[in-house]
C-alpha cells in the first residue's frame, strides 16, 4: 500500500483539515474574547503559538493510533478486518463540515455585516469631526480627556535579573487602571515600547496621544521593596504627584492599590463604581508568576510552566496563574 493510501486509511488528512479549521475558529474567537475579558495582549499570540505547536502532534497521533470500540490502540495492534477507521473517517467528515459551516458563517458575518457597519460608523465619525460646527466640541473633549500611559518602571536593584519584578508592577498597575472605565489607558504594547529608550515625556505623550504619564522605579532588596512613582502632566511636564513607598513584599498589592487611588484622585476622575483592587496572593507565588510572564515572550515555555506550577503549589487559588498555565 502506498504512503498516500495509508495516510488516507489512517485519516491523517482528515485530522489535519479538522485541526486547521478548528484552530482558525479558536484564533478568531480569542481575538474577540481577549479585549472583552480584558486579558493580557500576549494571549492571542500564545493561542496561535500553541495551535502551531499542536499541529504535528495531532498528525502523529492520527498516524500512530486508532480509535476502536475498546479504546485507543496503536495502529499495528488493530487487525485490518476489525478496523473501524472508515467509520471514524465519516465522523471526521461530519466534524469538518460542521466546523466549515461555523468558519464560513463567521467569515460571512465579519465580511458582510460587521465590516460594513464599522466602515459606516468610522465614516460618520470622520464626517462629523471634520464639520465646522464639530471642531469646537472635539477640542473640548480632548482637553477633558482623562488619558494616561504607564511606562515600564525602572529596575534600581543591584541585580539586573529583577527586571521581571519592576515590569510586573508596571503591568499590574496598567491592568488595574484599565479596569476603570472612566480612564483611557494606553495598551501595554505601546507604553512598554519605550523601555530603555531615552525619550522625553513630552515626546512620549505626543506619540501616544495622552495627557498624563505615570513613571517610576523599583528597588528590591530581600524582603524590602522601595517603589517611587511620579504622575506627570504631559502638557508642561509638571509633576502632579509623586510618592515613595518603603514596604515589605507582603505590602506590594496595597502599594498598587494606593497608587491607583492616588492617580484617580489627581486626575479628578469621577468613578461610577468602586475602585478596583489588586488580587492579593502569596508574595513568593506572585514573584514566580512574574518570572513566568517575563519568560513567555522568549518562548521558553518549559521554564514558564515550571514557574507557574511552583506558584500554584504555594497559592492553589491563584486565578491568573491558572489562566496563563491553561
Amino acid at each position: 500500500m502506498g504512503l498516500i493510501a495509508e495516510l488516507k486509511r489512517r485519516n491523517v488528512f482528515r485530522v489535519a483539515i479538522a485541526y486547521l479549521v478548528l484552530a482558525w475558529v479558536v484564533i478568531q474567537v480569542s481575538d474577540v474574547a481577549v479585549p472583552a475579558l480584558r486579558l493580557p495582549e500576549w494571549v492571542p499570540s500564545l493561542v496561535f503559538f500553541l495551535g502551531m505547536i499542536g499541529f504535528p502532534f495531532a498528525l502523529f497521533f492520527a498516524w500512530a493510533f486508532e480509535l476502536t470500540p475498546d479504546g485507543i490502540k496503536r495502529d499495528h495492534q488493530v487487525d485490518r478486518p476489525q478496523s473501524i477507521s472508515h467509520l471514524t473517517g465519516r465522523k471526521l467528515d461530519f466534524a469538518i463540515i460542521a466546523l466549515l459551516v461555523v468558519a464560513l458563517g463567521y467569515f460571512a458575518y465579519d465580511k458582510f455585516v460587521h465590516a460594513p457597519q464599522t466602515d459606516m460608523a468610522l465614516a460618520e465619525v470622520t464626517q462629523e469631526a471634520s464639520s465646522p460646527e464639530a471642531i469646537e466640541p472635539a477640542t473640548q473633549v480632548t482637553e477633558n480627556d482623562k488619558s494616561i500611559a504607564v511606562l515600564p518602571f525602572v529596575n534600581m536593584s543591584s541585580d539586573p535579573e529583577q527586571d521581571y519584578f519592576s515590569d510586573g508592577i508596571s503591568e499590574e498597575l496598567l491592568n488595574l487602571l484599565t479596569r476603570i472605565p472612566e480612564l483611557r489607558v494606553i495598551a501595554r504594547t505601546s507604553s512598554f515600547a519605550y523601555k530603555g529608550k531615552d525619550t522625553s515625556i513630552a515626546d512620549i505623550a505626543r506619540e501616544l496621544n495622552v495627557d498624563h504619564v505615570l513613571e517610576g522605579s523599583v528597588r528590591k532588596a530581600g524582603n524590602q521593596v522601595r517603589v517611587t512613582v511620579q504622575l506627570i502632566h504631559a502638557k508642561d511636564s509638571s509633576h502632579l504627584w509623586s510618592e515613595t513607598y518603603d514596604r515589605t513584599l507582603n505590602s506590594i498589592f496595597v502599594i498598587q492599590d494606593e497608587i491607583a487611588a492616588a492617580v484617580v484622585a489627581q486626575l479628578k476622575v469621577e468613578l461610577l463604581g468602586a475602585l478596583p483592587l489588586t488580587e492579593e496572593v502569596d508574595p513568593e507565588a506572585h514573584a514566580l508568576f512574574l518570572q513566568a510572564l517575563k519568560l513567555l515572550p522568549e518562548y521558553t515555555f518549559d521554564q514558564s510552566i515550571s514557574l507557574l506550577q511552583q506558584a500554584l503549589a504555594i497559592e492553589p487559588n491563584y486565578a491568573l496563574a491558572w489562566l496563563v498555565l491553561g
